[in-house]
This record gives C-alpha cells, structure tokens and sequence, in this order.
C-alpha cells in the first residue's frame, strides 16, 4: 500500500529553522509532483510548497509567505521528500503533510491524491 511518513517537526523558536523529510514507499516518488501542505488549527490545509515530476519541467511552486525561506526538493534514491524551513515566523506553525499527484499547477490540496499524516511544527518562544 502506498504511504508517506513525515518526520522533522517539533518545538523552535522564530528565527529558527527546521528540516522536514517525507519518506515514500510503495511507489516511486519521482514519478509523481509531490509538496508540502500544513493546516493550522481551525483553518483549511493550504499548500506551501510543491515540486514536479522529473519527466516534465522540474519547477517548484511556494506559497508568497514561503519565498525567501523555504526550499522544497527530493531525493530520488532515498524516495524522500524534504523541506528546508528558515526564519521560522508564529504563523508557520501546524500540522504539515506530505503529498502526491499527477501535477502541479498552483500547488493547492486538490491537485494530490495521496497523503502522508503529517508532522507538527510549532513556532514559538
């Protein structure tokens, strides 16, 4: 059965930084877009940062609060993915998740069909 488990997150204070990783099994993650979505208590998950596949045009799509500070990428022989957070800010903070589709336009939820259960990251001092 295909599955993602995250891990990586936890406790920082702002300023801080944190590297999140997803491991893939039972598919081959590089076949597919993949990205990095967090939900925050009482509020929808968004996405905050997507990468293709390696047979299209490997962009990576941020959200506006993620430019400058986090970088998405994949490993393809460790079939992780990962995210490099930096300047953490309070409103980083919440449960992010890991997903694959088909492809990645706009980098919202409706594009992944396959969810890992997330790993939480909390933001604060």
């Amino acid at each position: 059965q295909d599955q993602f488990v995250e891990y990586g997150g936890g406790l920082v204070q702002p300023g801080g930084s944190l590297r999140l990783s997803c491991e893939a099994s039972g598919f081959i993650l590089d076949y597919y877009a993949a990205g990095w979505f967090r939900q925050a208590p009482g509020k929808e998950r968004e996405g905050v940062a997507c990468i293709s596949s390696s047979d299209t045009d490997d962009r990576t799509v941020l959200s506006d609060s993620a430019k400058g500070r986090f970088t998405v990428s994949k490993d393809k022989h460790s079939n992780t993915l990962h995210l490099e957070m930096t300047n953490l800010k309070p409103e980083d903070t919440g449960i992010y998740s890991c997903g694959a589709g088909a492809a990645v336009t706009d980098c919202s939820p409706a594009e992944f069909s396959y969810w890992g259960q997330g790993t939480q990251v909390t933001v604060s001092s």
